[in-house]
């Protein structure tokens, strides 16, 4: 997986905000109940070679994924060191780190 995006997962923070595709349980205390797998938030790109490759999206900050998505993103944090794993199986091919919406979008 390549995560020498714009800005690198190596100089992530120590954990990243990835958008999910549900709602994702919480406890009492808001942290996430992890039973199973979550489905994380991919997206087709075109690839410097031509054609398409998946990538999923990641932030820095709740914040930037607000700003980004919208407040009803639903979202988990996942430590930085261990999203190449946590994505492992998912068909994603790269990590863009706090991506800006189209102008206009």
């Amino acid at each position: 997986m390549d995560s020498s995006q714009p800005a690198s997962l190596q100089d992530a923070r120590d954990v990243l905000v990835v958008p999910t595709l549900e709602d994702v349980p919480r406890d009492a205390d808001g942290a996430p109940v992890l039973e199973g797998s979550i489905e994380v938030m991919l997206l087709p790109m075109e690839a410097e070679s031509g054609g398409t490759t998946l990538v999923a999206l990641a932030f820095s900050t709740v914040a930037a994924l607000v700003d980004a998505m919208g407040e009803e993103q639903s979202w988990v944090a996942i430590p930085s060191d261990k999203l190449e794993g946590a994505l492992e199986g998912s068909g994603a091919r790269a990590v863009l780190l706090d991506p800006q919406p189209p102008e206009g979008a």
